[in-house]
């Protein structure tokens, strides 16, 4: 079951803003020993939002979504589900009422009586709008919820919302799946060999170790360091153990030098 990140913004595409979430997401993944398969940037442009949505719903993969929820004019991200999955547009009460309370807390705060049917306030409400079906996420940070359906969870933009809302997520509805396949990564600095030279290596490895990826970093090197590649192999421990032996002894028996990172 691959896992993927979309992230939505043209703040993002423009370089207004620099994403977070990419890296948070991973780190979250990394820590209950899951991995992120697979990530998209995308503007606030609807019919490509539907597309991939189509695309991904089709998939099967668990999917994180982040931004475009909110109740502005390029807050497309509800509606976007609402079309890839061919159901309507609803008020979700539970939502609703989440909504209301935080509105009538901020009022208290300010010191004066909130209105809920003013039109700013009923204008709020359409962030508790989503796709028939949709499953609440909760969001500690204003109660305004996010939501789910067929194992895509849509947050907010706002890294202080965003990251505890997919951290709830992950620890409520996969558990199962922490630590499930335990994965070891060793490598070696390879120096002044060219990668072009180390391909039938690699080749061999992952053919013979059907658990196992091989993966190759080149560096051109700096003031401190040669030119180098990382050379190294990733996967199912026992395997892993085994080819990166074989990937060491070949090193040697090819004469080419190199050492531990």
């Amino acid at each position: 079951m691959a896992i993927g990140l979309i992230i939505i913004g043209d703040e993002i595409l423009s370089g207004r803003r620099v994403d977070q979430h990419f890296s948070k997401v991973v780190q979250l993944l990394a820590a209950r020993g899951m991995k992120l398969d697979w990530a998209e940037i995308l503007g606030d442009e609807p019919p490509r939002i539907v597309a991939t949505l189509k695309r991904t719903f089709a998939s099967g993969d668990i999917v994180f979504c982040c931004g475009g929820i909110g109740a502005t004019p390029d807050d497309h991200t509800r509606q976007a589900v609402a079309d890839a999955l061919g159901l309507p547009l609803v008020l979700h009460e539970q939502g609703k009422r989440n909504i209301e309370q935080r509105i009538v807390q901020m009022g208290e705060e300010a010191g004066q009586p909130a209105d809920l049917n003013s039109p700013e306030n009923l204008h709020r409400l359409k962030m508790a709008e989503f796709a028939q079906g949709a499953d609440l996420i909760p969001n500690p940070y204003n109660n305004i919820a996010g939501f789910s359906l067929h194992q895509h969870y849509f947050v907010p933009g706002f890294p202080v919302m965003a990251w505890p809302m997919i951290e709830w997520v992950l620890d409520n509805k996969y558990a199962n799946l922490f630590n499930r396949e335990p994965h070891l990564e060793q490598s070696v600095l390879v120096y002044e060999a060219a990668e072009s030279s180390l391909t039938p290596l690699m080749v061999a490895l992952e053919k013979q170790y059907a658990r196992v990826k091989v993966f190759s970093l080149p560096s051109v090197g700096d003031a401190n360091t040669r030119r180098h590649i990382e050379l190294g192999v990733k996967g199912e421990p026992a395997q892993t153990l085994e080819a990166f032996q074989q990937l060491r002894d070949e090193l040697t028996r090819l004469g080419v030098e190199f050492a531990a990172p």
